[in-house]
């Protein structure tokens, strides 16, 4: 009995880590942008400029990267950093002759240029506009957090075009192409280890893999898919099942695999280990 609570703890800890990890560091995670958040076409700018109301206002980036402000006209803002902006406007502004000491101030309030891509095992996979600054831990909360299936492990792709690949042949290949930059993390191990948290680039793509799993069925008390980490074995799998019925036999047990891509069935012990994708039958004893 200690060992079975055991088992099934395991597995309920491990889906309570990954899955309410992300919802409350996400509570303290900033979403404010930085001085560096590089500005882009369609982002919405709130410019401030002190006691000129008339300057003042909110600020649509067009499609070339510039905008339109009162007294100077076209100025381009695509590729500027926050700082550089309004280093930008302020230099202007006296060298126009229209402020002598014009205290400047840009902030966004849209981001609109640049995204995050999240896919696989997330409840809301998509895109996420990039908030300036932003980490895996937020923007996988963002996306209403990982399923039940997910692994315990993310990858990162940092394509340098950066466009989301279209599916998981894609990502695949994305993951073994000579140009591309592929981060790994590992979410369990985000809990109490914060330097792992790693902060988004624009254009990033977050990839949650399936966790690897095994299906149950026959004489055992609950049949269905289970989750499995490396080296379970038959044993193991069976009490996250619920165990084996009276009527079971656990001298009765089969796996059928897929060896070459042809189903075999093998006759198994407790003892065993078990590989993803396994079907674990219990038959009936003999009475």
């Amino acid at each position: 009995m200690f060992w079975t609570a055991r088992v099934r703890g395991f597995c309920g800890r491990r889906r309570g880590h990954v899955l309410g990890l992300l919802l409350s560091l996400f509570a303290i995670a900033s979403v404010a942008a930085v001085e560096d958040y590089i500005v882009g076409a369609n982002d919405v700018l709130n410019i401030t400029v002190f006691e000129q109301p008339q300057l003042t206002g909110r600020y649509i980036v067009q499609a070339d990267g510039t905008f339109t402000f009162p007294l100077l006209g076209r100025l381009k803002a695509g590729g500027l950093s926050m700082q550089a902006l309004e280093n930008e406007l302020r230099d202007r502004l006296v060298k126009g002759g229209f402020l002598k000491q014009p205290q400047v101030g840009v902030s966004v309030e849209q981001y609109r240029s640049q995204q995050i891509f999240v896919m696989g095992e997330v409840r809301q996979p998509g895109s996420l506009q990039f908030t300036g600054s932003m980490s895996i831990i937020e923007a996988l909360a963002r996306a209403g957090s990982t399923t039940e299936h997910a692994g315990t492990d993310a990858v990162i792709l940092r394509s340098p075009n950066g466009r989301a690949p279209a599916d998981a042949a894609a990502i695949e290949r994305a993951q073994n192409a000579k140009d591309s930059d592929v981060v790994r993390v590992n979410l369990q191990n985000l809990q109490g280890a914060l330097a792992q948290n790693v902060e988004l680039r624009p254009g990033d793509t977050i990839f949650v893999p399936r966790a690897e799993s095994v299906f149950v069925s026959g004489q055992v008390r609950t049949a269905g898919e289970y989750v499995i980490r490396k080296g379970m074995t038959v044993r193991q799998v069976l009490t996250l099942a619920g165990g084996v019925t009276e009527r079971g036999s656990t001298r009765r047990i089969q796996i059928i695999r897929s060896v070459n891509g042809v189903d075999t069935t093998i006759g198994a012990t407790l003892q065993d280990t078990v590989r993803a994708g396994d079907t674990i039958v219990v038959r009936e004893g003999f009475f």
